[in-house]
């Protein structure tokens, strides 16, 4: 730990606050609670609602994962590790088993998480009627109302003008039949990883100044009619170019070496370690979500 700063940055009546917080936000699942948002050394809207969870949540002893879009090595996902490991001095990790608390920008770990760990997201925005409703304190009102009327029009109209719902994230969720949550931009395919879930799921937004949680074993179910249910990506019969995996979520690259468009896992530890498994490594890969 830099003894030039307090442990974790923050200082420890923020960091209690926010604990307070997020103690409402799980005893009330997807109610966003408003919070004091402190200035950090990073950009609002480049994660510093879900670092200010971390820092307030984070000990001497955890392990801490930190991932963008599934990846561990993109510019974001670097400078908050740095960031985390300078003020703090934890290990930190890339290895989501090894993980005490995982801090994710739009993507939930193909491994499927533990009891033991957390996950937290960064959230650019947190209102889920923002689709429908411009204003803050009408969204509040309807929210307060159980008044989620505008927003199934609006996922009937696009359904009318495109055949489907066209939402391909942040799909607005219902959490505890009672209130619809923006699970941030997680794509459609993770957002059924959050019900029934062993893991205790945080979400921070910095910017809009709202935390909110999803506690373990929770109903979280995605907003769909009858005849038009919910269904997640299809990759059409593609895989990982690296892994061959075909049952997680790709992202599509192109090759310079030979000059084509590819499918990769879009979460690079998931990836590597079935790589050195194929490899003939002793790796220990969690249970997939989807199993």
């Amino acid at each position: 730990m830099n003894s030039n700063y307090n442990f974790a940055f923050l200082d420890e009546g923020t960091k209690r606050e926010i604990r307070r917080k997020l103690l409402k936000a799980v005893a009330i699942p997807g109610y966003q609670v408003p919070f004091g948002s402190r200035e950090l050394p990073i950009a609002r809207g480049w994660g510093t609602g879900g670092l200010q969870i971390t820092f307030s949540v984070v000990g001497q002893s955890d392990v801490v994962k930190v991932i963008d879009q599934g990846a561990d090595d993109s510019v974001n996902a670097c400078n908050l590790r740095d960031l985390i490991e300078v003020t703090t001095g934890c290990s930190t990790t890339s290895d989501t088993l090894d993980a005490s608390i995982v801090q994710t920008r739009h993507r939930i770990p193909e491994e499927r998480m533990t009891s033991d760990q957390i996950l937290v997201f960064q959230v650019p925005y947190p209102e889920s009627l923002r689709f429908v409703e411009p204003s803050e304190r009408e969204t509040r009102r309807m929210h307060a109302e159980a008044d989620y009327s505008k927003l199934w029009v609006f996922l009937y109209e696009d359904i009318v003008r495109w055949g489907e719902i066209t939402l391909s994230h942040r799909y607005p969720v219902m959490v505890n039949h009672r209130y619809i949550m923006d699970p941030s931009p997680i794509p459609r395919f993770d957002v059924p990883k959050l019900h029934q879930a062993d893991t205790l799921f945080l979400f921070g937004a910095g910017r809009e100044k709202r935390i909110y949680a999803i506690p373990p074993y929770t109903d979280v179910q995605p907003l769909q009619f009858q005849d038009y249910p919910f269904h997640v990506e299809d990759f059409h019969g593609a895989s990982c170019a690296e892994c061959g995996s075909t049952d997680s979520y790709l992202t599509e690259v192109y090759n310079r070496t030979n000059g084509i468009k590819q499918y990769v896992c879009s979460d690079t530890s998931y990836c590597m370690k079935r790589q050195e498994q194929q490899a003939g490594s002793d790796v220990i890969i969690g249970r997939h979500w989807h199993e």
